[in-house]
């Protein structure tokens, strides 16, 4: 049963990136920084479930938690991303924009040149009303949970 958990667990980070990179080069989505800060945590998950199904089992126990860990840290990044999407809370100055209503013309100008390609702070798709980072937020706990099974399982 480790092992099919182990693979769930792998197998979903492998298709949260498929789906990352569906969105961005068939859906012509290019991804902001805090969509690229949630993928890393993935690419982990995913060379972490390969050692760990290669493993024997006692070993095994310490890749599962940080797969776990991997799992958790791109769901709370999704968190604070989709705040930052709905506007509850500010974003990295680097992808977000803030109000422009006191602003010169020549500092908007300033501002317009120097913006990122891609905002953090805009939601580009949502599917019931959540993002694509909420979405990963709420996957990505699943996934923890399946690790944290694994980890809790019988080799």
């Amino acid at each position: 049963m480790q092992r099919i958990l182990i693979l769930l667990a792998t197998l979903g980070s492998a298709a949260m990136m498929l789906g990352a990179l569906g969105f961005q080069y068939i859906g012509e989505m290019p991804p902001c920084k805090m969509c690229y800060w949630q993928r890393y945590p993935h690419l982990a998950a995913i060379g972490i479930g390969i050692l760990a199904f290669l493993l024997p089992g006692v070993g095994r126990t310490t890749f599962l938690y940080l797969g776990a860990l991997a799992a958790l840290t791109t769901g709370g990044i999704g968190i604070y991303h989709s705040g930052v999407e709905r506007g509850y809370w500010e974003g990295p100055t680097t992808c977000t924009s803030g109000p422009i209503d006191n602003l010169t013309p020549e500092q908007l100008m300033e501002q317009i040149m120097g913006a990122p390609l891609v905002r953090c702070d805009e939601v580009p798709w949502e599917l019931f009303t959540l993002s694509m980072a909420s979405w990963n937020a709420i996957i990505s706990f699943v996934l923890a949970g399946l690790w944290i099974a694994a980890a809790r399982s019988k080799p």
